[in-house]
């Protein structure tokens, strides 16, 4: 059957479907076990989560399943160059590159009537910190973005038995991953919604589609491959497993869902006219990232010199964009979602994941039935 793959086995899931991570926020923990229960693997993006709250996920999501689920982690969780970082691996700007910042984004500010906001503390890494929970609690399955992982944490992480999932962007990143020993590798395609999680290139030259990159990775590479960006079908499933991916990841699809923590106007806008344009952009966050075309985003293209370096970035816009969604000024904020926003249909978590199994099913039985 479809969904008797190499993963589905090491993963310990009936289907071959993940669910994306999302960070900041937009994880929930019924969205997690809804999917997970359902027969898929379940993703909470952790990143911006302390150690403890990291714990306490974890305690929630197993009280609600029995099943395995994936935690997600950013390996690099910040931009600031090491010249502005103290021994305690913290960092910041310099007050000309703050002021520069301030100066391209003042007319958007006193759109929204609000000052400026004083220049983000410093910013101190809590990767190492969230790991160490990560070997604690020893998910089923510990997903990362970013980066690699040393060959002593890799090793770590096989003696507790977690398997291990990387993102790459392009092939080069794919098997730099593979050489660390991953237990998968997820071809991440610039139709996916969210932050691109390139870390051999800029994000914006590591732009190949899903397709092509699943194809170049299973080619090049002997990892099972996990398929995401732009799939949120069946068909896009079925054409993910015949292009030899051994599972696919579906994120915007699931971030529409009521069962998602992702604010009610966002669902809205995924389900609206405006999901027909995405754009990537760097203005929100420091990061390159897609999301619905925002005015913003579209004012600022070019000017990414004078963004300052995520995550302080994300802290410098974090009042405009709180203020702009009181004043209901939709066309101020970058709503994350991928270029297959408009064809979704399900808002609830369970009847996506029946749909994706008997559409994906049907694709299959009909196309044995012609041969």
């Amino acid at each position: 059957m479809w969904y008797n793959t190499i993963l589905t086995k090491k993963l310990g899931i009936e289907y071959p479907i993940l669910q994306g991570p999302f960070g900041g926020n937009l994880s929930s923990v019924e969205l997690v076990s809804t999917v997970s229960n359902n027969g898929g693997l379940g993703g909470f993006g952790a990143y911006t989560n302390t150690p403890q709250e990291i714990y306490d996920i974890h305690q929630q999501i197993t009280a609600a399943t029995s099943k395995p689920y994936n935690l997600n982690l950013w390996v690099s969780d910040h931009d600031i160059p090491q010249s502005n970082a103290n021994a305690g691996n913290a960092g910041t700007v310099s007050d000309e590159q703050y002021e520069k910042t301030k100066q391209i984004f003042q007319s958007h500010f006193d759109e929204a009537g609000i000052p400026l906001p004083p220049k983000p503390a410093p910013f101190h890494s809590r990767f190492e910190n969230q790991l160490q929970v990560i070997l604690d609690i020893r998910p089923k399955v510990f997903s990362f973005m970013f980066g690699t992982l040393s060959d002593s944490i890799m090793d770590q992480l096989r003696k507790r038995g977690i398997a291990t999932v990387g993102a790459a962007t392009t092939l080069d990143e794919a098997l730099a991953l593979e050489a660390t020993g991953v237990d998968a590798i997820i071809a991440s395609g610039f139709e996916a919604g969210g932050h691109r999680p390139s870390f051999l290139a800029s994000a914006e030259s590591s732009t190949t589609g899903t397709f092509v990159l699943t194809q170049l990775i299973k080619d090049k590479t002997k990892t099972p491959v996990i398929a995401a960006g732009g799939i949120a079908t069946g068909h896009g499933i079925a054409a993910a497993l015949a292009l030899g991916a051994d599972a696919a990841q579906i994120g915007t699809a699931f971030l529409a869902t009521d069962e998602s923590n992702a604010l009610p106007i966002h669902k809205q806008m995924l389900f609206s006219d405006a999901a027909k344009y995405t754009t990537l952009s760097r203005a929100f966050t420091g990061r390159l990232g897609r999301g619905l075309t925002s005015r913003i985003a579209k004012e600022q293209l070019g000017k990414e010199h004078h963004f300052l370096p995520f995550p302080l970035q994300t802290t410098f816009m974090s009042s405009l964009r709180k203020a702009a969604i009181e004043q209901e000024k939709w066309d101020m904020i970058l709503f994350w979602g991928g270029q297959i926003a408009p064809i979704l249909k399900h808002r609830k978590a369970k009847e996506l994941m029946q749909s994706l199994i008997e559409e994906t099913s049907t694709y299959f039985n009909d196309l044995k039935k012609q041969s």
